[in-house]
């Protein structure tokens, strides 16, 4: 079942989202060679706790940490370890979240550290840049296909791949809830996209093919070939206005 907001709803959402923004741009401004993933997770359940909120990711169907810290030719749901050092060179993929007052946010982005080689740096530009293609087509009475497609076609037009088996999501007072959002689709299919609908757009791309696996752990994922993978994510609301980011943070 679909959830519309009411406008308090959307108010207390904005705070979850303020807060999980937040956390994000702490952990980026804090990746460097040296620190461990560990670290970059402490910092992102302190900054979390301090604002009065708590980590929504953390005891999630049994995830074990704040943030999902994920590296390199890692995609998605990296596990915080205190062996995990993150070197010069390296992409750095940070999913987060916080609960405040019942509702959720949701956020991810990827970060250099330090100097990254080309190839990387078109990923993660071409990555953002879809998430922004698909947001703009997150318009009331649109379709959720229309941001799959959004997203899709950015991607393949520039030779990377979209994962398939991992996909965005409504949000709320659930950090899962309906509908799914694809990072693929086709224009004018799908669910009719209605003001007061929350949705977490993520677009997940791989430098190589689209295929994924899972490590033993149960949740790390990788992409099947080795190639580099990078995320990027924001909650946005569906507005009679258009769309409206909600996972800014306040500097």
């Amino acid at each position: 079942m679909i959830v519309l907001k009411t406008g308090r709803e959307l108010t207390v959402m904005r705070e979850a989202c303020r807060i999980s923004a937040g956390a994000l741009q702490l952990v980026g401004k804090a990746i460097e060679p040296g620190i461990t993933t560990a670290e970059l997770d402490k910092i992102a359940e302190d900054y979390i706790r301090s604002q009065g909120a708590v980590p929504n990711f953390k005891n999630y169907q049994g995830y074990p940490a704040t943030a999902c810290i994920s590296v390199n030719n890692e995609v998605i749901h990296g596990i915080p370890s205190k062996k995990r050092v993150i070197k010069q060179g390296d992409i750095v993929s940070v999913d987060l979240g916080a609960l405040f007052n019942g509702y959720h946010g949701d956020n991810a982005a990827t970060f250099a550290c330090g100097d990254v080689s080309e190839e990387a740096k078109r990923l993660m530009d071409a990555t953002r840049e879809s998430l922004y293609e698909g947001i703009k087509a997150a318009v009331a009475g649109g379709r959720i296909g229309d941001i799959g497609h959004a997203v899709q076609s950015y991607i393949e037009a520039r030779g990377y791949s979209v994962v398939r088996q991992f996909v965005g999501h409504g949000i709320g007072t659930k950090l899962h809830e309906a509908p799914e959002v694809p990072n693929f689709g086709t224009p004018s299919r799908g669910i009719r996209l209605m003001p007061g609908m929350t949705l977490a757009i993520e677009p997940m791309v791989n430098a190589g093919g689209s295929d994924v696996e899972i490590l033993p752990d149960g949740w790390t994922v990788l992409t099947k070939d080795g190639s580099l993978s990078a995320h990027f994510e924001h909650t946005v609301a569906i507005t009679s206005s258009g769309p409206q980011i909600m996972t800014i943070p306040e500097v």
